[in-house]
């Protein structure tokens, strides 16, 4: 018998008995270019599996492939966003979703590519991060990053992505009274 479970953010979900889902409502997080102006939003989204969607969409951004990243440190001053620090890294390991010794957690398998008209959406999907609060992969706390360049998805520590040209701090959303 199926039961109406889990109405937290006015989400409800049937879950079989003996199991227990969690919704979460999507985080979305603003990103700007150094100028201060809005470039885009990422809407993270945890999916019933347990993976984390990434969907990407940018405005008014140099066409070409650009590195997306997940950096440590929740700050993105303007102009260069280097106070987002290195990618999201709790594991100590090397850059590159192709390294064979394994790759930072901020590491994206995918990068973005802005067409002629300055646009480009991405949706990627990954089992190593959570915007969960308090699990052990939530990346809740850090900021997300757009690089000039593609990343090349080994090298050591940034993949050859470039500079830094659009943050977004991705923080917990405030709970409504």
């Amino acid at each position: 018998m199926w039961k109406l479970c889990c109405t937290a953010f006015g989400v409800a979900v049937l879950a079989a008995p003996g199991v227990a889902h969690a919704q979460h409502a999507p985080l979305v997080v603003e990103l700007k270019a150094s100028h201060g102006y809005s470039v885009g939003t990422v809407t993270f989204r945890e999916t019933m599996g347990g993976k984390l969607n990434i969907h990407i969409e940018l405005i008014n951004m140099p066409p070409g492939k650009h590195a997306v990243h997940i950096h440590e440190n929740p700050v993105c001053d303007a102009p260069d966003f280097k106070t987002s620090g290195a990618h999201f890294n709790p594991d100590g390991r090397q850059h590159g979703t192709e390294n064979p010794l394994g790759h930072h957690r901020g590491d994206l398998p995918e990068n973005i590519f802005v067409d002629d008209s300055r646009t480009g959406e991405a949706s990627i999907t990954v089992d190593y991060l959570s915007v969960v609060k308090d699990a052990p992969d939530s990346i809740l706390g850090t900021s997300i990053i757009i690089h000039e360049l593609a990343d090349d998805m080994k090298t050591d520590p940034t993949g050859n992505s470039g500079n830094r040209i659009a943050c977004g701090v991705i923080t917990e959303p405030a709970l409504q009274p």
